[in-house]
């Protein structure tokens, strides 16, 4: 079972992750944020049963080494992983890349803004929406 309060973000940019951590901790501040700087990290960290289980992973596409496209391919093709939801969290617009992750499993597409005030509204918004839909 999922812990409501925890949420993953997988990132590299320790700018970005400091604007994710400054944006939900205001809007969201029950939550507890776990960073990954890549996706290296991410099964080891999932398949540890010794670790809360996060409610939502944040997932960035592009990243040194094992990229966001690998990372959610890996998770959708493991069974235990299966049932966690992903939010790819990205700066990419392009609609190949917004096809590719809904194919290979994401639950959510969002782009991110680089003004902090959208940056925050987006991401209040991806937290509300799937913690709701969590709950039912």
């Amino acid at each position: 079972m999922n812990d409501r309060r925890l949420v993953l973000v997988v990132e590299d940019s320790a700018e970005d992750r400091e604007a994710i951590d400054r944006a939900l901790s205001r809007s969201h501040p029950e939550l507890d944020l776990e960073f990954l700087p890549d996706g290296n990290l991410v099964l080891d960290r999932l398949r540890d049963r010794e670790q809360r289980w996060p409610a939502l992973l944040f997932l960035d596409l592009n990243m040194p080494g094992v990229d966001g496209y690998q990372v959610l391919t890996q998770v959708r093709a493991d069974p235990d992983l299966g049932p966690l939801t992903i939010i790819v969290f990205t700066s990419s617009t392009a609609s190949a890349d917004i096809d590719r992750c809904y194919a290979a499993g994401a639950d959510s597409y969002v782009y991110k803004p680089v003004n902090f005030a959208l940056f925050r509204t987006v991401l209040r918004g991806a937290v509300d929406y799937w913690q709701q839909n969590l709950a039912t």
